[in-house]
């Protein structure tokens, strides 16, 4: 069990190797997740208000289940709090070519 505890370890708190980074402004939802948290981001999404009901309906569902035991390995607590659910770039502008795109935004894609 060390050994996938080490794993884990290594890859939650090492830096990201790879180098895929962004200087692009962001739009991010509190940590946490609660009826709150889905009403942000449902209306961050402009969604209409049954799909809202039906996602609050999900959440309680969500947080009266436990986690599953059925897997064959020992999976570690996952804190859903000290997650943010939501990001997105904050300028949302329609534009008409390549050119009118912030290069910043094109470079990192």
């Amino acid at each position: 069990m060390s050994n996938n505890n080490d794993i884990l370890e290594r890859l939650t708190t090492e830096a990201y190797e790879y180098g895929f980074v962004t200087d692009i402004e962001m739009d991010i939802a509190p940590r946490g997740l609660n009826e709150e948290t889905v009403r942000f981001i449902s209306a961050k999404k402009n969604e209409p208000s049954w799909l809202l009901d039906w996602r609050l309906k999900g959440l309680r569902h969500f947080q009266q289940s436990g986690m599953p035991h059925w897997q064959n390995f020992e999976m570690p607590e996952i804190d859903f709090q000290a997650i943010s659910y939501y990001a997105a770039p904050v300028n949302k502008t329609k534009y008409n070519s390549l050119e009118q795109v912030d290069p910043e935004l094109l470079a990192t894609f």
